[in-house]
């Protein structure tokens, strides 16, 4: 190992070292219950539930996913889904939060997704506690398994090691430090961790700007890719038959710029609808302190998120003057921001910044960790088979069920090949389509019945997976985004089914009718 990659090492571990240190600090304090656990006992403040609710939502994702996609095909696919997720961060704090966060009191004081599903219907047969938590399961070993991929990545690029073994020793601490701390640490950390991200981008976009001779520049150069720097087009790398693209004399290859209509737009912005499914920023906004602090910690979000959005979007436009021909695969485009940082900076700063992706990392699969291994203990455990079981048994079987998770998420992040932002957009569409829905209906719609939240759950999932595996093969206007069609068919699954059977009990009418919210923008 070399000095420079040592300074970098020393860099990541102090940062490692911190992380650990608010783990313990909040160890004593989460382990006093499982509501402390699972949920904090609702006490945090509005900065930490707007920043740690965006850092958990955004991962690894936002610097590798997202300016791996602009440094491969431009700003149209990327762009569009920074939009659309900007718009969608936005209504689910303006639309959702507030709501939820009193409905999830007076539905039994739920600390769980699936367990405000439950209760929200007043079911004595725990189907829908069930389901959720089977779909919760499924999906965030998923988005674990992406969080492991970036910490494979980025090991193995900075040191030059197996990537393999670098991420297993990445998961290996990310587990160690959920079991450590619970959503207290997690959220803490989080608040941490959102700042390091927002840092790290800006640097970055600001040093690598100036080096390739200004904005102007940038655009200058970018307009010389035919569909490079169009809303309404797509680069289209030149690729040989090792799946690789074509550079001759010395520049990268590209095709006519290819068509992006409307039909493509609505597909990318259907990342918003997203977030009305979302469990780890849900659960922010059933764990802030006071409900009056959320309109504080939404512009706060708005803030923290417009600004990540664009910088991450602009950072693969910059890279891709700065380093046309390093990277020449979809995968591998994905490593543009670890590129421009250890080029940019010195090792000890690169060492900083790169614990931005660290940190983005450790701030979603901690989160996603921990609501999967709750929905197993918490829901299915004891909220099925076992209802009297104590905090402390619930307590172990959640870590246990974290190790389990943990295992199979490592089992799905094996290739290295994986393309970062396509697992998460997998796994986001499933979270989208199966809670989206049933989310809105039972915060607005009095009609919405226990058999319509079934009928939208595994509806709205088995989409996903249809539409992903079979008709979007079909190619053309079938090939779009799963959760668009997914999310609409949940939505009809919910209001055919509703309809079609008894109305809601008076009781469950009239807890609808005790929420009353004034939004305000």
């Amino acid at each position: 190992m070399n000095s420079n990659t040592l300074q970098t090492l020393i860099a990541m571990v102090i940062y490692m070292a911190a992380v650990i240190v608010i783990g313990i600090f909040f160890a004593k304090s989460a382990n006093k219950s499982s509501e402390n656990y699972f949920l904090g006992g609702r006490s945090l403040g509005p900065w930490v539930t707007a920043m740690s609710a965006e850092a958990s939502d955004m991962s690894g994702w936002l610097l590798m996913g997202l300016p791996g996609v602009s440094y491969w095909c431009g700003l149209a696919d990327a762009a569009w889904t920074a939009i659309g997720l900007a718009v969608g961060t936005y209504l689910n704090w303006l639309i959702v939060s507030k709501r939820l966060r009193r409905y999830s009191i007076r539905a039994n004081n739920s600390i769980t997704l699936p367990e405000f599903f439950s209760n929200r219907f007043r079911e004595n047969k725990k189907v829908i506690l069930s389901i959720s938590a089977l779909f919760i399961l499924i999906f965030f070993t998923v988005y674990a398994s992406s969080c492991f991929v970036t910490c494979g990545k980025l090991f193995s690029t900075l040191f030059g090691t197996s990537y393999m073994s670098m991420m297993i020793v990445g998961a290996i601490f990310v587990l160690a430090y959920t079991i450590l701390g619970g959503f207290l640490a997690e959220s803490a950390s989080d608040f941490m961790q959102s700042i390091v991200m927002v840092v790290a981008l800006t640097v970055i976009v600001t040093i690598s700007t100036v080096k390739v001779g200004g904005i102007g520049a940038v655009i200058a150069n970018a307009k010389e890719i035919p569909g490079f720097l169009d809303f309404f087009g797509l680069a289209t790398p030149t690729l040989n038959s090792a799946g690789e693209q074509i550079v001759e004399a010395g520049k990268p290859v590209f095709g006519a710029a290819a068509e992006y209509g409307w039909l493509k737009i609505a597909s990318m912005m259907a990342w918003g609808l997203g977030y009305f499914g979302m469990p780890q920023v849900l659960l922010r906004f059933m764990a802030i302190r006071k409900e009056d602090e959320l309109k504080r910690s939404r512009r706060i979000a708005m803030v923290w998120v417009t600004i990540s959005l664009a910088v991450a979007v602009f950072i693969g436009i910059v890279g891709r003057q700065l380093y046309p021909t390093a990277l020449l695969t979809a995968t591998a485009a994905e490593n543009i921001f670890i590129t421009l940082a250890t080029s940019s900076l010195p090792p000890i700063l690169a060492g900083f910044v790169m614990a931005g992706i660290l940190a983005a990392t450790i701030s979603s699969s901690d989160s996603y960790l921990l609501i999967a291994a709750s929905s197993l203990s918490k829901n299915i455990f004891q909220g099925v088979f076992k209802k009297d079981a104590t905090d402390k048994q619930v307590m172990t079987v959640s870590r246990i069920t974290l190790l389990v998770i943990a295992l199979v998420a490592m089992a799905i992040a094996t290739d290295e090949k994986s393309v970062i932002f396509k697992i998460v957009s997998f796994a986001w569409a499933g979270f989208g389509a199966t809670f989206g829905p049933i989310m809105l209906f039972s915060l607005f719609w009095k009609r919405t019945n226990r058999t319509g939240a079934i009928a939208g759950m595994v509806g709205g999932a088995g989409m996903v997976f249809v539409w992903k595996l079979v008709i979007s093969k079909l190619g053309g206007a079938f090939a779009i985004y799963e959760l668009l069609p997914a999310f609409i068919f949940s939505a009809v699954c919910i209001v055919i089914a509703s309809l079609l059977t008894a109305p809601p009990s008076k009781e469950i009418q009239e807890d609808f009718d005790s929420i009353k919210v004034k939004t305000t923008i």
